[in-house]
């Protein structure tokens, strides 16, 4: 299995790489599979060319093929005004619109404060849902203080453990998810075309409604 882990981290060392490596960590701990790492800073300029040419340079068409291949994907980000940066954004502004669907992805921020601990939800889900993406539960916010602290840890393990979960489980192809021949099923009729509960194959007298109803109104 490929598991490809995206960071959006500007400095190195960073934060969002930390984390990145931290829900990896906790991925692989319950998963065998084999991580590729993407720094997106790394390929900023490559991305910023694309968007400008519509034409990937060599080193970005290799990540966004990347991406296509990887059975699942852990994500995380820098908040930048209450919201992923343009970086991060821009790079997922390039991915094709069919390459994500239904690979499982993993979800993480960091910030300076625990106010943008919501990002995940208003701006990292809806991205993700619109590619098709099925988005493990738990995703993992880390403010500043939040480093070392047992909650932060918590929150890792179960996330890590829920995307290789999901991995371990495929998402359903279109041949699974076909709706089922439910002929079988159907109430069977009488020779009017009224829904007995009785097949009337089995000749036991079953009466159909309209001759009940007319019965009654003789009455």
């Amino acid at each position: 299995m490929k598991l490809l882990v995206v960071t959006a981290g500007l400095s190195s060392p960073s934060s969002t790489r930390l984390l990145a490596d931290r829900l990896t960590a906790a991925t692989l701990d319950h998963l065998d599979a084999e991580p590729v790492v993407l720094e997106l800073r790394e390929l900023a300029t490559r991305i910023a060319q694309h968007l400008v040419t519509g034409f990937p340079p060599v080193e970005l068409a290799a990540a966004l093929d990347a991406v296509a291949a990887a059975d699942g994907l852990i994500a995380v980000t820098p908040v930048f005004a209450a919201s992923y940066s343009g970086l991060f954004k821009s790079f997922f502004d390039l991915i094709d619109k069919d390459a994500l669907t239904g690979t499982p992805v993993l979800m993480g921020a960091t910030g300076g404060t625990a106010r943008h601990s919501l990002v995940t939800e208003h701006a990292m889900r809806p991205l993700f849902t619109h590619l098709r993406a099925p988005v493990v539960p738990t995703a993992v916010y880390a403010a500043s203080e939040d480093w070392g602290e047992e909650g932060l840890a918590q929150r890792i393990t179960r996330a890590g453990t829920e995307l290789a979960r999901a991995m371990g489980h495929p998402h359903p192809t279109a041949r699974d998810t076909a709706a089922p021949d439910t002929t079988a099923a159907l109430a069977p009729r009488s020779p009017t075309g009224a829904i007995t509960s009785t097949d009337p194959a089995n000749r036991l007298g079953a009466v159909p409604f309209a001759r009940r109803l007319a019965a009654l109104q003789a009455d």
